[in-house]
């Protein structure tokens, strides 16, 4: 008889989700089982459409042909019901991995009754009264149910909401009726699919935040991206069915392409899901059957009527129920009730800064049980409690915002509970992940100074110097004098000297202020415009006979003809059209016609152009200020005085320097000490009151003015490179460990994040929200290029067609009259060149018409020619 390592059994893997990585998880687990049990089992997979059904039999039918043992997945329960009905008609093992209420199958995930029981126990242990239950969509409604069993009539108040009410994606309605609640604390229970949008559009909306507690009721809570929450304050639990830091999960994460040497997914954080992790303990489950119960598989059809099903099926899929597994598994032990499963226990997780963090667990014998979290939130096992039992006097500038202040509270407060601030804010994250406790205690405003001459310093280095504190944490400068003093930790912010100033006023009005819509440019080529087109009317006026008139209309045969182009009335009829009044004078001629028509043109367009632009000007404002860089308040353009802090690495910079333009600075400071102030603050009022006053400070100190003082602004760039440290004693043994804390907050944005907070959400809002006028910018040749392009080949072509056609009539003339060419284009040349002659003689003893065998013509046929 043939041994069951010689049978090569297939078995299936439909997936319609993540199918790259679940092929990988699939095969790993495969391979697991062979090595392990000695078998030779292997895959037959397929990816089908989710959803859709139809095509989910299509393939499992392509499978069933071949001859598996047995079916697993998909994920979608909609096509996983109905392949469940066909593998249980061919009697084939089928195994899916959501949650179901309806033990239907064969299924490891964990019921919905005991997810329940979990909830009810951390609702129960958090000893809530009163909270807002809100779920994805009926399914979810039995863990609802079971709970208001388990708490009986004497539970709490429970709110029930339906988060995906209109079933597109939005939430953002039903989450604004939870921030108007007087309920904040949140039980959400919905699907992998949904559940990272719910935590983004909550976050959208305000709800998470130090004011609200969930409890996420999802398994996969911890493979999801959390970065953007870590930092909320909110207080967020939540429930796994597996830890990360089993060998099994680590091997599987890298098999699906984790490196997790480079610490991609740490404290907790998984990218394995329940799914995977599942798929992996059913095919370690289902070849531990196999093992106990070997059988050869048999090709069947779905589209025949047969009796041609697997005799040994139900006994299979029995026996599998029947086993108490507990090795090779992801998940945790393995035994069934009936058709749930059972055996198993819940890591209960919270989302801290550090990460996801256990804090206890929960089985159904002992419910719920709280481990003992350690004293320290660090991410990295290379930071200990050393400092657990230390307390460390930390001194503060009060008030100096955004970096320390005293809380604005309706009630006395003391302690350390009376300041708030981003130094605040940062000691409290030092001291979370370095475990030491702290006194916080205001230094003054004097920072400090030492004296290498006399050994002696100054401010907050005196007090620490002298073992009066342990550390200072403010706007403090790191330079080489405080260096001689006292140690500082590694930068925590970085940051220049820069000019604070008020924003640009506006102007007064200038004398020719309506000539702003245009630049320079446009101006001159509009009135070169305006001269080439009159002279090109003037032109084309006395070389087309049709401008020549009768001046005396009664007369029939007259003498002498006039044209009404002249200069005057050339520059006057573009001058009408220019300024769309129009004129007396008509153009008959085709040539002065399309010249017009051009200019008619160009002019809508310059004049339309002109008046938008113009509107501009005259609504919006022009600011103007009195200083732009540096080098104006060095030259002190329009006798503009500064000045910075008395003491400090602002005015040491400028005593120290040897760049020309800060030797003159602080010359100046130096012969006018009442420009010099005593604290930041005052420096900003006299900026705020006077019009040519500039204060000298920190560009960070500078950013957090502007955005809380609408008409303050930054002028230039940085004039130095400074950082910010925490000053500490020299020597100090717990530098290295302060370092190494600050570095894991600088990779993990918690630095930028508490700078976000200080610096532009808190006591901001008002400039935040106001928006820049727009400038108005004179129009240029490149605005109006084409237009004047238009013009210019319009008035080309008309003059070029009015020359054709003037040579063309002279010659018809000269035949008329039988005279030579030469000698008629000569008079009708300097005719035309005649600029003072604006009268045409028809009968002239002078010209060589009068000599013609012709010339006693009547007027009438002269006037004819001539048209």
């Amino acid at each position: 008889m043939k041994t069951l390592r010689q049978y090569l059994l297939f078995i299936g893997l439909l997936t319609d989700q993540n199918t790259d990585q679940m092929n990988i998880v699939f095969d790993h687990a495969i391979d697991v089982a062979n090595q392990e049990l000695g078998l030779s089992l292997s895959s037959l997979k397929s990816d089908v459409n989710y959803g859709d059904a139809f095509h989910g039999y299509l393939n499992l039918c392509r499978m069933l042909e071949t001859g598996i043992a047995g079916v697993f997945g998909p994920s979608s329960r909609h096509t996983a019901v109905h392949l469940m009905s066909v593998c249980d008609a061919m009697d084939v093992p089928h195994i899916y991995s959501y949650m179901s209420e309806y033990p239907e199958g064969f299924n490891l995930h964990p019921h919905p009754a005991d997810l329940s029981k979990a909830l009810h126990s951390l609702i129960t242990f958090f000893d809530w009264s009163r909270f807002i239950f809100l779920y994805e969509s009926a399914e979810y409604l039995s863990i609802l149910n079971e709970l208001n069993s388990l708490f009986g009539i004497n539970g709490p108040i429970v709110t029930v909401l339906r988060y995906d009410m209109e079933l597109n994606g939005n939430y953002k309605p039903v989450l604004r009726r939870v921030r108007k609640s007087q309920d904040n604390r949140i039980v959400v229970v919905g699907s992998t699919e949904t559940m990272p949008e719910f935590l983004n559009q909550a976050q959208q909306v305000g709800i998470i935040n130090e004011d609200y507690s969930y409890i996420i009721g999802n398994l996969d809570f911890h493979s999801f991206d959390l970065e953007e929450y870590k930092y909320s304050e909110a207080n967020i639990t939540s429930l796994r069915l597996f830890s990360p830091e089993k060998m099994a999960v680590k091997e599987l994460m890298q098999k699906v392409g984790y490196n997790i040497e480079q610490d991609e997914h740490r404290n907790g954080s998984c990218p394995i899901t329940v799914e995977m992790a599942l798929t992996y303990d059913a095919v370690q489950l289902f070849a531990e059957t196999l093992k106990n119960l070997p059988f050869k598989p048999v090709s069947q059809n779905c589209s025949q009527r047969t009796e041609s099903v697997r005799d040994d099926g139900s006994s299979f899929k029995n026996y599998m129920r029947t086993l108490r597994l507990k090795e090779r598994l992801l998940t945790g032990p393995i035994n069934f009730e009936g058709n749930v499963r059972k055996g198993y226990h819940l890591d209960v997780i919270r989302l801290q800064p550090s990460g996801i963090v256990k804090v206890g667990t929960w089985d159904e014998e002992r419910n719920y049980t709280q481990d003992r979290i350690a004293p320290t939130n660090s991410q990295f096992d290379s930071i200990d409690n050393s400092l657990a039992n230390k307390t460390f006097i930390v001194l503060l500038s009060v008030p100096n915002k955004p970096y320390a202040s005293l809380v604005e509270s309706y009630k006395q407060l003391e302690g350390n509970n009376q300041y708030e601030g981003y130094g605040v804010d940062l000691i409290m994250e030092l001291a979370d992940k370095l475990g030491f406790q702290y006194i916080f205690k205001n230094g003054g405003k004097i920072y400090g100074t030492f004296n290498k001459t006399t050994n002696e310093s100054t401010g907050m280095l005196h007090e620490i110097r002298h073992g009066n504190a342990d550390l200072a944490i403010t706007d403090l400068t790191i330079t080489a004098e405080r260096e001689e003093a006292v140690d500082f930790s590694i930068p925590f912010m970085n940051l220049g000297i820069a000019i604070l100033y008020l924003k640009p006023q506006k102007g007064d009005p200038g004398l020719f202020t309506f000539m702003d819509p245009f630049s320079e440019d446009v101006w001159w080529f509009l009135g070169l415009s305006f001269l080439g087109v009159s002279l090109s009317f003037f032109i084309l006026g006395r070389l087309s006979p049709s401008e020549w008139d009768n001046p005396y209309p009664c007369i029939e045969e007259p003498v002498e003809l006039e044209n009404q182009f002249t200069i005057g009335n050339s520059i006057w009829f573009t001058t009408g059209a220019l300024l769309q009044q129009g004129s007396e004078i008509g153009p008959k001629a085709l040539s002065t016609r399309i010249v017009a028509t051009f200019w008619w043109f160009f002019t809508l367009i310059v004049v339309s152009s002109y008046t938008a632009n113009l509107a501009a000007f005259l609504t919006i404002e022009k600011p103007q200020s009195l200083i732009n860089s540096v080098d104006d308040l060095a030259d002190r353009v329009d006798d503009v005085t500064y000045g910075a802090l008395k003491s400090g690495s602002t005015r040491k910079f400028f005593m120290t320097s040897d760049d020309d333009r800060y030797v003159r600075m602080n010359k100046f400071m130096t012969e006018n000490p009442h420009y010099l102030t005593d604290s930041n603050e005052e420096g900003v009022e006299r900026v705020k009151t006077s019009t040519k006053y500039a204060f000298l400070m920190e560009s960070t100190s500078i950013e957090y003015n502007t955005k809380r003082e609408c008409n303050l602004m930054k002028i230039g760039d940085a004039l130095d490179e400074k950082t910010y440290g925490i000053a500490m004693r020299k020597n100090w043994p717990h530098r290295d460990k302060f370092n190494n804390a600050l570095l894991q907050l600088q990779e993990q944005g918690v630095l930028e994040k508490m700078k976000n907070k200080w610096w532009n959400e808190v006591g901001t809002g008002i400039c935040a929200t106001k928006e820049d006028s727009p400038d108005a910018t004179p129009l240029a040749m490149e605005n109006l290029a084409g237009v004047f392009l238009v013009l210019l080949v319009g008035s080309l072509g008309a003059l070029l067609y009015g020359a054709i056609s003037w040579i063309v009539f002279t010659i018809k003339k000269a035949r008329h009259y039988r005279v030579p060419l030469k000698d008629a284009l000569k008079e009708e040349f300097q005719f035309l060149i005649d600029f003072n002659n604006y009268i045409r003689i028809l009968k002239s003893s002078a010209s060589i018409y009068s000599r013609s065998r012709q010339s006693s013509m009547s007027v009438g046929s002269i006037r004819h020619e001539l048209n």
